[in-house]
């Protein structure tokens, strides 16, 4: 079943620009403030433009992130200053082999008051935070990996039978190394569904990494201010959400999407001989919203195809898997993506 669509606890109509300016001094006003938040965030992270970009892009969409990346890329420090930058209630989780779901989602306790009645009492747990990072999520057990399903799906939890709402907004910023496997377990597909993209945090340029250790390794840390609040940023996803995307747009989202189904007659040879399983209606809902962020960032009214090309990857490649023959056979799973992109959006896409 394809993802229902979360809208913002806010009223529709909250203007991000003064009042009377209309949606399209709201995009410019976003825009403007879209790009202090990204100075802001830059310093405390040093390089990685692009990973930050695509955070901010998930933020404004209203979705969830995974994070890919071997440890010391600045990770962890990357969610505590998006929490910071954004004004976001942000809680730690680390995951761990004996991590239980009551450890996350809370439990009920049985209390006596001073007349010896006793009764149960609600006590919440981590997720309920504006900003949730779960630190290493592979490392949990399948039956904690599961109870994020319903708090990413459905923004509440359920305890005892009785529904818990979840603060507004709410994220989950996951963290996975993808290089120590051992004691792990990979999250099944139903979960890595429920992440609106997939960054990978790759190692920093020269003059990045030395930009970190002159800032780092000092008696004082810059630390990031904060640009947002709740309201506005719930006001931003709103925004974005009311963006018009013009029919070609939709299209193009339409054709890549089914491109990358194995069992799609228009999907190329290359999909149909290497790809085991393709992207559900999520993942077309997911582009959908990531492009119409992307262009917001950028200050423009509506996405073109240069926005579905440029987020294609983030979006897909947790929602695709090569067949065993394929990956025999050397191939990359961001190749393919990059190709039935590049045929898809007729641009130039680097694989």
């Amino acid at each position: 079943m394809s993802e229902s669509t979360h809208e913002p606890t806010l009223d529709q109509d909250t203007p991000i620009a003064p009042e009377g300016q209309g949606p399209i001094a709201d995009i410019e006003a976003l825009a403007s403030k879209m790009s202090d938040a990204r100075a802001a965030v830059g310093q405390s992270i040093f390089g990685q433009e692009l990973v930050v970009e695509e955070s901010m892009i998930t933020l404004l969409a209203g979705g969830h992130i995974l994070l890919i990346g071997v440890p010391g890329l600045g990770k962890t420090r990357l969610v505590q200053t998006l929490g910071t930058v954004f004004g976001l209630d942000d809680k730690r989780v680390q995951f761990t082999p004996d991590l239980m779901p009551a450890d996350i989602l809370g439990s009920e306790v049985l209390e006596e008051n001073d007349a010896g009645r006793r009764s149960f009492r609600f006590v919440k747990g981590p997720v309920f935070a504006q900003l949730l990072m779960a630190d290493e999520i592979n490392r949990a057990s399948p039956r904690t990996q599961s109870a994020l399903l319903q708090a990413m799906q459905e923004r509440s939890v359920t305890i005892a039978g009785q529904p818990h709402p979840l603060p507004a907004p709410f994220h989950v910023l996951a963290t996975q190394n993808p290089i120590e496997q051992e004691g792990t377990y990979p999250l099944p597909e139903a979960q890595l569904d429920r992440f609106l993209v997939q960054i990978d945090v790759p190692y920093p340029a020269r003059d990045a990494e030395r930009d970190i250790l002159m800032a780092t390794s000092g008696t004082d840390e810059a630390e990031s201010e904060q640009v947002f609040d709740t309201a506005s940023l719930m006001a931003a996803q709103t925004l974005v959400r009311r963006m018009p995307v013009g029919e070609a747009v939709v299209e193009t989202i339409l054709d890549l999407v089914r491109a990358c189904r194995p069992e799609e007659d228009t999907a190329p040879e290359v999909v149909r001989e290497g790809v085991g399983w393709g992207p559900g209606p999520r993942a077309a809902q997911a582009l959908m919203l990531t492009v119409r962020a992307r262009a917001l960032l950028d200050g423009r009214l509506v996405p073109s195809a240069d926005d579905v090309a440029a987020m294609a990857a983030p979006v897909l490649s947790h929602r695709m898997a090569l067949t065993f023959a394929a990956r025999a056979r050397g191939q990359n799973l961001s190749q393919v993506i990059s190709e039935v992109t590049e045929r898809a959006t007729k641009v130039e896409v680097a694989a």
